[in-house]
């Protein structure tokens, strides 16, 4: 497994339609959710992913903005879902927002699902509940650990 952490400019062609495809595949296509799943957000954040011989198998977005990191689009391909990947992602993505913006913040929009297992990396609940796109999800803050 090799992890990349990128900016948008120095992606290649392959593997931004990698991760375009991925996250249309999971945000669009599994969840039954039609809205515009590129946006300019992409253009200044950093993309993090791992790949194995050359296929994506999981991707997050960081967005920087002082003095909040925000980390999303948090996904695993779903032929390696259940294999504990979820979470090396999301240790990859804190260590890698604690290195490049120490001072930041770590904010996440999360299903509301997956409250449970974000909780068990840290982050706590700063919102009630609530729907985006017709999905429920809740706002939550990591407390570093």
């Amino acid at each position: 497994m090799n992890w990349h952490l990128k900016p948008f400019a120095q992606l290649s062609n392959f593997e931004l339609w990698q991760i375009y495809k991925s996250r249309v595949d999971v945000f669009v296509v599994e969840q039954n959710c039609a809205y515009p799943e590129v946006d300019e957000k992409d253009l200044n954040a950093l993309h993090l992913f791992a790949e194995q011989d050359g296929i994506l198998s999981a991707y997050c977005r960081i967005i920087s903005d002082d003095p909040v990191a925000k980390i999303g689009r948090v996904l695993v391909v779903r032929d390696r879902r259940d294999s504990g990947l979820g979470r090396i992602l999301m240790q990859q993505a804190l260590q890698a927002v604690q290195s490049r913006f120490p001072e930041y913040e770590i904010h996440i929009q999360a299903q509301l699902y997956l409250r449970r297992f974000y909780e068990s990396l840290g982050f706590d609940a700063v919102s009630a509940d609530y729907l985006e796109d017709g999905i429920a999800h809740i706002d939550m803050v990591w407390r570093q650990v």
